[in-house]
């Protein structure tokens, strides 16, 4: 439960998550049993929603964890397309490595090892989707070093940004993240000024932004 959504209707939209395959199911187990952050159930649906509405086929993921997302976002490419996810754990990139093997996807995944800031200065590609979901307080570092690689018409999904609801009202603030959340109100305020994207917030889970990148179409 966070300040953002009540709990009665957090439980209600979570319960109606029909999860089936036993990859996705144990990943889910495996995550609860050892405390590892993964993407919520309503979260996994806006992201599967908006692959699969937007057509993409090129997505790069900014916090890989042990490869949920990256596996959600497979599937609703109907197994295809190509994933370029960045992990600076050595123990979650290695699980998140070994993971997506046992899907046997035709989707090309291509796991980075290293500081996000670092690898993103190193690609040479542009993607249809963008999802930011790692250190909460290099948003904007990630941001600006990423933007180039989203393609005209692309959307960029930025997990967390309403932070338990620290980020709209200081009565929720925790002395010790006060520094992330300045950071975080920072990179919202930027995002929803930028003249080159639509961005909206949405008050689910712990916050998602969308920012659509002006200029062309996923076509």
């Amino acid at each position: 439960m966070n300040e953002i959504v009540n709990e009665h209707v957090e439980k209600y939209i979570r319960s109606l998550d029909c999860e089936e395959e036993a990859y996705f199911l144990e990943l889910e187990d495996y995550a609860e049993k050892n405390h590892v952050p993964i993407i919520h159930k309503e979260v996994k649906s806006l992201l599967s929603f908006l692959v699969q509405s937007t057509h993409a086929k090129s997505i790069l993921e900014v916090g890989t964890a042990i490869g949920y997302s990256a596996s959600i976002f497979a599937r609703a490419m109907n197994q295809e397309g190509r994933i370029v996810s960045i992990e600076r754990r050595q123990d979650y990139y290695d699980l998140a490595v070994e993971n997506v093997k046992k899907l046997n996807y035709k989707t090309e995944f291509d796991f980075k090892f290293g500081d996000a800031v670092d690898v993103l200065t190193t690609l040479d590609e542009k993607f249809d989707l963008i999802f930011l979901d790692a250190a909460k307080g290099q948003y904007l570092d990630f941001f600006e070093k990423c933007i180039d690689y989203l393609k005209p018409g692309g959307v960029i999904v930025s997990d967390n940004v309403l932070y338990k609801g620290m980020i709209a009202t200081d009565l929720y603030v925790i002395r010790r993240k006060k520094t992330i959340v300045k950071r975080m109100r920072q990179y919202l305020d930027f995002i929803m000024h930028h003249p080159d994207l639509t961005s909206t917030l949405l008050p689910m889970s712990d916050g998602i932004a969308l920012s659509y990148k002006k200029g062309g179409d996923n076509a």
